[in-house]
């Protein structure tokens, strides 16, 4: 068996190494760190360590410059990608609505945009804008509720003051109001959609005077915009 002691990279001291002198010693020992330091740069540089000039070395230690720059790329990708899925989620779904209502792309791009932004289910918006207006931007009720959502100016004076009929049947300023309204009844009726409803079409003080009485609420409102929700929520063209 061979005795003889190694190098702590690996490589066999030279016979002759006891009678060298102490300065070839030192000759001796430094080749053999340069010969380990090659050795390891080429394992380095063979497993793609060495990205760019910049890349530093050190004994024992080694480090990747690059690596930063990589991952900050594929950070940036990683979000390019979730962003074009986000739109070619809401292309598609916009193709169902304006499909199933029969309506022109750049309505449907309203409707679906200004609920996602106040809070509302697209689906939901979609449903109470059929019912209370077929999508006629200039509907008017006989109770004087205006436009594509069927806002009353008392109701949008509350949102935005001193607002008049004519800016209240512009469909992007009408929409905000009536899914902004809408939300608020969401909130103050705990998340309970049919409620918050029948609040939007009756009003959230008579119905709150209603169900304080005891009386039934219901009107037929609510299940007419919501009929079906379920499936079609689950259908994913919400």
């Amino acid at each position: 068996m061979n005795d003889r002691p190694r190098h702590s990279f690996g490589f066999r001291r030279p016979v002759d190494i006891p009678r060298m002198a102490k300065t070839q010693r030192l000759v001796a020992r430094g080749l053999a760190i340069l010969g380990g330091t090659v050795f390891l740069a080429a394992g380095l540089g063979a497993a793609g360590a060495r990205s760019d000039e910049n890349d530093r070395l050190y004994l024992g230690t080694f480090e990747f410059s690059g690596m930063g720059a990589l991952e900050a790329t594929l950070d940036s990708t990683k979000i390019e990608l979730a962003a074009a899925q986000q739109e070619l989620e809401r292309a598609q779904s916009l193709i169902n609505y304006s499909t199933r209502f029969n309506i022109p792309a750049n309505l449907a791009a309203l409707i679906y945009d200004t609920a996602a932004k106040e809070g509302v289910d697209p689906e939901v918006g979609f449903r109470l804008v059929y019912v209370e207006s077929r999508f006629n931007s200039r509907a008017r009720s006989t109770a004087g509720a205006l436009g594509l959502a069927q806002v009353l100016p008392t109701t949008a004076r509350f949102f935005v003051p001193g607002i008049t009929e004519t800016e209240l049947y512009e469909p992007a300023t009408n929409l905000r109001i009536g899914f902004r309204y809408l939300h608020e009844l969401l909130d103050a009726f705990e998340g309970d959609l049919p409620l918050a409803l029948i609040a939007y079409n009756r009003g959230p003080s008579r119905l709150r005077e209603l169900l304080a009485g005891g009386e039934e609420p219901w009107n037929g409102y609510a299940s007419s915009v919501l009929d079906g929700y379920e499936q079609v929520s689950r259908a994913g063209l919400q």
